[in-house]
């Protein structure tokens, strides 16, 4: 039994990783994260806010 683990990457990143890490976790491709994100930042800022809070909590590539 694998265990999958949420991290930031640090190959993949273009600010935090975040997009990379959520992408990589749900096996999809990084764009269509980064994509969703933004799009929910300009439906109401929720995006940005939920971007910078997971860049927080969510650990480093390197620290696992």
């Amino acid at each position: 039994m694998s265990s999958k683990r949420l991290y930031r990457s640090e190959t993949n990143r273009m600010v935090c990783g975040v997009c990379a890490g959520v992408a990589e976790y749900f096996e999809i491709d990084p764009s269509l994260v980064r994509l969703g994100f933004l799009l929910f930042a300009a439906w109401g800022s929720l995006g940005l806010l939920a971007y910078l809070i997971a860049a927080v909590v969510i650990p480093s590539q390197s620290q696992i």
